[in-house]
């Protein structure tokens, strides 16, 4: 009889537990393994992208600034043609921004300790066009002895808008998401803008005044490549860079 009763005791243990989930084989949630990272990236493998950006057809002639509005500026400018197209003499197309586009997903990159920089000298913005990483300092300088503000308006970060009365006055700011492109204007003086193209990662260039560009140490693969000018809007290409080989792409805008 006593061995009956513990039998009995024992498959009611038994069924209770079965019941609570005790019996199951499945991995509790948390047990579950984690998403496999991307191999790391051994540097020894980089390649590049290299290239031109031309430009076909006769651009606008550029535009003399007026900047008598602030005798200030009328002082201190040397530079008062409009930026709009910077084409050198084999037609290379200079301000364009040229960034991976897709193919680094899930990757991710240290930000640098540097700051990237925008100064305002002789009454314009320095440099017209640049890029910088998410999560990044930006320092904001005033090299000017009359009053500037930088209004900075994105659509994927906050938007900011800060007054620099004082020559040589600096200001901090970071962008925590990725935008292509942010501008930046001058509500003091109406010619004064720029742009930022803010990346996760750091493969990026500007074209100078020849149109050639480099993005180098990129991890073998394939990728989307986007150029982008202010005027001229964007153009993408498909390129696939091998182990420690070098890709060759070129764009060319054409304006009528």
């Amino acid at each position: 009889m006593q061995h009956r009763t513990m039998w009995t005791f024992v498959s009611l243990i038994i069924l209770a537990a079965a019941a609570c989930g005790g019996g199951s084989d499945a991995p509790a949630e948390s047990a579950m393994p984690a998403a496999a990272a991307p191999p790391a990236f051994d540097p020894a493998t980089a390649g590049s992208v290299m290239g031109m950006i031309t430009l076909e057809g006769t651009p606008p002639a550029a535009e003399t600034i007026r900047m008598n509005s602030d005798p200030a500026c009328a002082e201190l400018a040397s530079d008062t043609e409009t930026e709009y197209y910077v084409v050198g003499g084999s037609g290379g197309l200079g301000n364009v921004f040229v960034y991976v586009k897709e193919g680094l997903e899930g990757r991710s990159f240290p930000v640098p300790d540097e700051p990237a920089m925008i100064d305002q000298v002789g009454c314009r913005y320095t440099p017209h066009v640049f890029g910088m990483r998410v999560g990044q300092t930006l320092k904001i300088r005033n090299s000017d002895a009359t009053l500037h503000n930088i209004h900075a308006t994105p659509a994927a970060n906050p938007e900011f808008n800060m007054g620099q009365p004082i020559q040589g006055m600096e200001f901090d700011r970071t962008f925590e998401a990725a935008e292509v492109m942010v501008p930046f204007k001058c509500d003091v003086h109406g010619w004064m803008n720029a742009y930022v193209g803010v990346l996760d990662h750091p493969y990026f260039a500007v074209t100078g005044d020849d149109g050639n560009f480099d993005i180098s140490e990129l991890p073998p693969g394939d990728y989307v490549v986007e150029a982008w000018h202010e005027e001229l809007g964007t153009q993408m290409q498909n390129v696939t860079v091998g182990e420690g080989g070098t890709a060759e792409v070129s764009f060319t805008f054409t304006v009528g």
